[in-house]
């Protein structure tokens, strides 16, 4: 409930104390309590949890099974197309979410008065993750991966335009070097240029799309609505798509494909898990151990040594990446402090 305003609760201080008259306790009827509202309030977000190292070893564990996906769907494209691939990856995700889709479950979590929004943000990373197996078709997975590292940097934008941040010279410095990290990989203008190389770009820019409306939803809408709502946004873009593509899957393809959809969502699960007991800007430079894990697998797998120009542009995008995590922790303490300072309680 809303706390009263500090004239009114002066005024009832002042007034002579007086006892309510007794009236018979009536039971409030059913039909008083919208069934939405009860629901909504079964599905409150827990609160969070002040554990910086349980959230940091559940992000570390997050990276293996998103670095899974991405290796498996790197093999999967040598025979299915991509928006195939990506169609079984978010069927096996509605199906695990299934049990929040039926009314009268415990983890029923659809009643929401953000429909529209839910949906556009499962459109969006339905684009990331299309995008980015598109990518892997004709790309090393180490460039790949290390190129959709720059969806902070988008988020850095996006966060102006769509939250109405304030956003310091410092950090568009930041964001240029991340930039600058890309074209040292990509390498526009010579041989080792690759039209496929915006796939990961794009993909990135969806994601960031992604968080910035995961942002706007903060602390409103539970982490199960989210999930299910995109796993139903993916299933029914990608159900209109995929049959211009199909191409007859082996078993041997099903396998996998249902390996890339239970990693995936594993590991966003578990993200979405480990924010509960730390913030971004401690889980930042913990999650780009993902890059380890893809490069590592990429050579265990398909041979992919990354060149020194992926590397070097690896460590401007990272670099600029942990600068943009320590400017927003020290931009968080700044607003804790002056909300401190001007707290009558402090």
């Amino acid at each position: 409930m809303t706390p009263p305003p500090a004239v009114a609760a002066v005024r009832r201080d002042s007034a002579p104390l007086s006892l309510p008259e007794k009236k018979p306790v009536v039971a409030p009827k059913l039909e008083s309590v919208p069934l939405v509202e009860v629901k909504r309030e079964e599905r409150r977000a827990p609160a969070r949890a002040d554990r910086p190292f349980k959230g940091i070893a559940l992000i570390l564990l997050s990276t293996t099974f998103l670095g899974v996906s991405d290796v498996t769907a790197k093999y999967l494209s040598a025979t299915l197309p991509s928006i195939e691939i990506a169609w079984i990856r978010f069927l096996v995700f509605a199906m695990i979410m299934v049990p929040a889709m039926v009314p009268g479950s415990p983890l029923y979590a659809l009643p929401t008065r953000r429909v529209g929004l839910l949906l556009m943000r499962g459109a969006a990373l339905l684009g990331s993750s299309l995008f980015f197996i598109s990518g892997l078709r004709y790309l090393p997975i180490a460039e790949a991966s290390a190129t959709g590292f720059v969806a902070p940097l988008f988020v850095t934008a996006l966060s102006i335009l769509f939250l109405s941040e304030k956003v310091g010279v410092r950090r568009w410095l930041a964001t240029g070097a991340g930039l600058l990290g890309v074209l040292i990989i990509l390498r526009p203008g010579t041989g080792a240029f690759h039209v496929a190389a915006f796939f990961p770009i794009v993909s990135a820019l969806a994601w960031a799309a992604t968080l910035i409306m995961t942002r706007m939803m903060s602390g409103r809408e539970h982490a199960i609505t989210i999930m299910t709502y995109s796993s139903i946004a993916g299933v029914a873009i990608l159900s209109a798509m995929v049959p211009f593509v199909w191409v007859t899957p082996t078993w041997h393809d099903i396998m996998f494909g249902i390996l890339i959809g239970v990693a995936s969502t594993l590991g966003q699960w578990i993200v979405v898990l480990a924010f509960r007991y730390a913030d971004a800007s401690v889980l930042a430079p913990f999650s780009y151990t993902q890059l380890l894990w893809v490069a590592s697998l990429g050579f265990l797998v398909f041979g992919e040594v990354p060149d020194a120009w992926t590397v070097v542009g690896t460590a401007f995008i990272v670099g600029s990446g942990l600068y943009t995590a320590h400017r927003e922790r020290v931009r968080r303490s700044q607003l804790l402090a002056l909300e401190g300072e001007s707290s009558p309680n402090a």
